[in-house]
């Protein structure tokens, strides 16, 4: 069938118009470093390696929004995470995220897979900011009895935020999804407030297991941001209350640290993550330690080298490690890397 030109005429003007109003963004980011580290194999020694993630998570992603009107757009958001280093992709393939929603001058509501009120909250306020490698803040150290940190994401999710004055809000609940027994639903909230170079937050979330486990974890945090200097500190409660008999279990994180602007395009960061265990057998409690050190240059607004060094230990010969993600084989563990990454 041959189209009439008033009819490719209306159907340029359609497409016209919808593409003033909507608007799809691929972006993503790469981060690769070198470097060695300390018992990260049973057999003790050093491991040399190229690894992916030092400062950030390597990630692609597709962001969206279209304009309705009256202040408020649609969203959705798909993002996946990549190890650079082999090219293997998240399997579920939008693990980090996947949703739908709207947002207006009322606040944003989320539909899918995505990070959760209390990580959204609570990671500003880690010197270290999102490194997977070099932070406890978000979950904890990978080793033993030590890793007692928040949920990162919520599947099934309901997710709110919103902000009045200097006041921010955010709520998500996680459907476990299992008729009738509430098993396996997950809750959040948290509030910020900022004055001035001065901000403040506290947290609390809440999540059901399969078996009745009853997990716990508010955080309550501060910093200080001058422009050139910025101190973070916070602290983390987690308990566990199991369903089968046996004590509860019981954990708090501290940590601190800062960021200071040598140069404009020169940050020197040093932080201290410290995991007080308890109510565990004597002489089976880890509190780990860590200390870590990082030099960030950036050689543009979307590309930075950096030098990152750390050091961890625990006690009473149990294990640690460095990263939330990787077991460590040691009661201590030490590393060194150079790395790259790139904002596209």
């Amino acid at each position: 069938m041959k189209a009439s030109p008033l009819h490719l005429a209306w159907c340029l003007a359609v497409c016209a118009g919808a593409q003033a109003q909507s608007n799809v963004t691929v972006y993503g980011l790469v981060d690769m470093n070198a470097g060695w580290t300390s018992n990260l194999a049973p057999n003790g020694g050093n491991t040399l390696r190229v690894n992916s993630g030092g400062m950030n998570t390597s990630r692609l992603g597709f962001l969206g929004s279209e304009d309705l009107g009256g202040g408020t757009k649609a969203l959705f958001q798909l993002e996946m995470g990549i190890a650079a280093d082999t090219g293997v992709a998240d399997n579920p393939l939008f693990k980090r995220q996947a949703t739908v929603g709207l947002t207006g001058r009322w606040g944003t509501l989320l539909l899918g897979r995505a990070f959760t009120t209390v990580y959204d909250f609570v990671l500003p306020y880690d010197p270290m900011g999102y490194a997977p490698m070099y932070s406890w803040a978000p979950a904890g150290n990978a080793s033993g009895a030590s890793k007692y940190g928040m949920t990162l994401a919520f599947d099934n999710m309901v997710k709110y935020a919103g902000k009045v004055g200097n006041l921010s809000v955010g709520a998500s609940y996680g459907a476990g999804e299992q008729a009738a027994t509430g098993d396996g639903a997950k809750g959040a909230v948290a509030a910020n407030y900022a004055a001035g170079p001065v901000s403040v937050v506290a947290t609390y979330e809440r999540v059901k297991g399969n078996r009745s486990d009853v997990a716990t974890v508010w955080h309550l945090g501060a910093l200080v941001d001058t422009g050139r200097l910025k101190l973070q500190a916070a602290m983390r409660d987690y308990r566990l209350d199991p369903s089968a008999p046996g004590p509860d279990v019981r954990a708090r994180l501290y940590w601190g640290g800062a960021n200071y602007l040598v140069t404009p395009g020169l940050t020197a960061t040093g932080a201290v993550y410290y995991q007080d265990v308890r109510n565990v057998p004597r002489g089976t409690d880890a509190d780990p330690v860590m200390i870590v050190g990082r030099l960030r240059y950036a050689l543009s607004k979307r590309t930075d080298l950096y030098l990152t060094g750390a050091y961890a230990k625990a006690r009473h010969g149990q294990l640690v490690s460095l990263a939330r993600d990787e077991a460590g084989f040691g009661s201590t563990q030490r590393s060194i890397v150079a790395g790259m990454q790139h904002r596209f």
